[in-house]
């Protein structure tokens, strides 16, 4: 049986604010990303699967199946185990992020330039440990 190939320029994002997928999908677009969202954590689970993206990103406080279970899940699932995945989350939880096997984690707000580089830098390499992004608003 022959699986699918991942997409290398398609990302999922599990969020549930419109904003900021707006918000997202406008910062990845301009880097010629295609964006696929998912209301909640099992239909991000299921998009995973079937669609093979190159990354996932994905906020903890999801319905159905939160943000950190949805990350264990891609890794233990054969089909999703290499596909990135960055915690995007207002909580302070890099290091559950980081039990959970995340590649990186970022702190909301969301802040183009270090949101555009840590997609970047998570597609581009397997495993750079987790890395977490903090703000300083004035």
């Amino acid at each position: 049986m022959l699986t699918a190939q991942p997409e290398p320029r398609t990302i999922l994002i599990a969020e549930r604010d419109q904003t900021v997928r707006e918000l997202q999908r406008f910062f990845l677009a301009r880097e010629g990303f295609v964006v696929e969202f998912a209301d909640d954590g099992e239909s991000a689970l299921a998009l995973a699967a079937s669609l093979r993206p190159a990354l996932l990103i994905t906020e903890i406080l999801l319905p159905k199946l939160d943000g950190l279970t949805l990350c264990r899940r891609v890794r233990h699932d054969p089909v999703t185990r290499d596909t990135p995945v960055i915690v995007f989350s207002i909580l302070a939880a890099a290091a559950r992020a980081a039990e959970a096997g995340a590649s990186a984690f970022l702190r909301k707000p969301l802040v183009e330039s270090i949101f555009v580089a840590t997609v970047h830098r998570a597609i581009a390499t397997e495993s750079t440990g987790i890395m977490e992004q903090q703000w300083v608003t004035s």
